[in-house]
């Protein structure tokens, strides 16, 4: 759920509570109020009906004489019952105001629970004395349809304001969160830069405490990733030339030592068979299979030497390198598997070190296609725009587990160390339908190395 959401439903169930409590503490205090109105109602009746019985003495009038409530009847409320009973408890007068015409009715659900929690229309006694002597009570009761009105038109209207005082706080509290939380954005932006390995991202110091420190541990973070991999990058970096350096290096010992070794063994059989031919002919078959295997010894050895020692990208250029490439695997694969190249851009102005790596790349990529993926076409394609140099390889071999092997030759940690001393990606999928692709991507501004 959304946090804003979350912390505004909080606030308002709590601010709810808080309402409802107001209510329910306005219900017990106008059943307090309206008992405590109908005491002093029968206290106002017992005082009158008192002085009424020691005027009737005065006057030598029967004390037994029902007295007159009428006087009283005019200070009465709404829904409010007076009445007088002796001291037997019998009936002697009584007078109620009726409710008033507009007095809206409560709905049974509150009534029902009204009166499961007070008791209205209780009466209220108050004993009428004359000289120290009890005469009677005085009784006064409200009408519990009336007391029940009146307390649902106070809890209606405070049930109405407090509801549009919680849905205005909730807008306020909403809308205040919102504010506070924006730099949030931000800070979600930064971590996706983060995720797409842009460490360049900064985040800005915030108004709030808290976010500013996390502001703070973000931007250190990114600094310390920043300069971890551009150290990274440059060991790998000097990793790969010391490995190049060690590749040529022991390309010219092969050529040197087990070159001119195979040569002069396939001279020197050379001359055998020609001495053989006149001599002994019987051994003619024997020389002639030295002479082949010598042979497919020199060229294994060639094709060992070229991919220890690849073509000075620096003098022909990436384009005629990674041609020549292709044009080395149709003539060893005689039409088995075909090999296509396209190129476009300006492939051949790029630095020195990102034409060799691309090369190497691409020589990986293609020798595992053809030694693993048992395809019929392979396809590579250079494309170096403005923005980013794209080197894509890709094959139509065997359903799911052939491919571009990622263990094969150099392999996928090989390539991908390349890549990323570039500041490149490098992507590969099988299809299960068959086939493999390879994407290396290099951004093309910084691929200065």
């Amino acid at each position: 759920m959304d946090l804003k959401l979350r912390l505004t439903l909080r606030v308002a169930a709590l601010a709810a509570i808080c309402f409802i409590a107001v209510a329910a503490y306005a219900l017990f205090d106008s059943d307090r109020a309206a008992r405590a109105k109908a005491g002093r109602i029968a206290e106002i009746v017992a005082r009158d009906l008192s002085l009424q019985q020691s005027q009737a003495q005065w006057l030598s009038v029967s004390i037994n004489a029902t007295p007159d409530l009428q006087g009283i009847a005019a200070l009465m409320e709404p829904g409010l019952c007076i009445a007088y009973r002796d001291n037997a408890g019998a009936f002697r007068q009584g007078v109620c105001s009726g409710a008033l015409a507009d007095e809206i009715a409560a709905p049974e659900s509150f009534a029902f629970i009204y009166r499961a929690i007070f008791r209205p229309g209780e009466p209220v006694s108050v004993p009428v004395l004359v000289a120290g002597n009890p005469r009677g009570m005085a009784v006064a009761t409200f009408d519990p349809a009336t007391q029940i009105g009146q307390s649902w038109r106070e809890a209606s209207r405070l049930l109405s304001i407090m509801a549009f005082t919680l849905a205005g706080l909730c807008v306020a509290v909403y809308a205040a969160l919102a504010r506070a939380l924006r730099p949030t954005r931000a800070i979600a932006t930064g971590l996706r830069q983060l995720a797409a390995n842009d460490l360049s991202a900064r985040l800005p110091r915030f108004d709030l405490a808290e976010l500013s420190a996390i502001s703070g541990v973000f931007n250190t973070l990114a600094q310390r990733l920043q300069a971890t991999l551009a150290e990274r990058n440059a060991l790998t970096r000097k990793l790969i030339e010391v490995q190049d350096e060690e590749r040529r290096r022991l390309a010219r010992e092969l050529h040197d030592e087990f070159g001119q070794s195979l040569t002069a063994i396939a001279a020197q059989t050379a001359s055998i068979t020609h001495t053989v031919e006149r001599e002994c002919p019987p051994l003619l078959e024997e020389c002639r299979s030295i002479s082949r295997t010598t042979a497919g010894l020199m060229d294994t050895l060639r094709g060992a030497l070229v991919r220890l020692r690849p073509p000075d990208v620096d003098e022909l250029g990436l384009t005629l390198s990674l041609e020549s490439l292709v044009a080395s695997w149709n003539g060893f694969e005689k039409g088995r598997t075909r090999f296509e190249i396209a190129v476009t851009g300006k492939a051949d102005d790029l630095p020195p070190g990102v034409s060799a790596s691309l090369y190497r790349i691409a020589q990986e990529a293609i020798t595992n296609a053809a030694k693993h993926a048992q395809a019929r076409n392979v396809q590579l394609r250079l494309e170096a725009g403005d923005a980013d140099v794209v080197l894509t390889v890709e094959d139509d071999g065997e359903a799911v587990t052939a491919g571009l092997t990622p263990n094969a030759g150099m392999g996928m940690l090989g390539m991908q160390e390349r890549v990323v001393s570039l500041g490149g990606t490098l992507q590969f999928e099988r299809r299960e339908t068959g086939g493999a692709r390879l994407v290396a991507r290099i951004p093309a501004m910084r691929a200065e190395i």
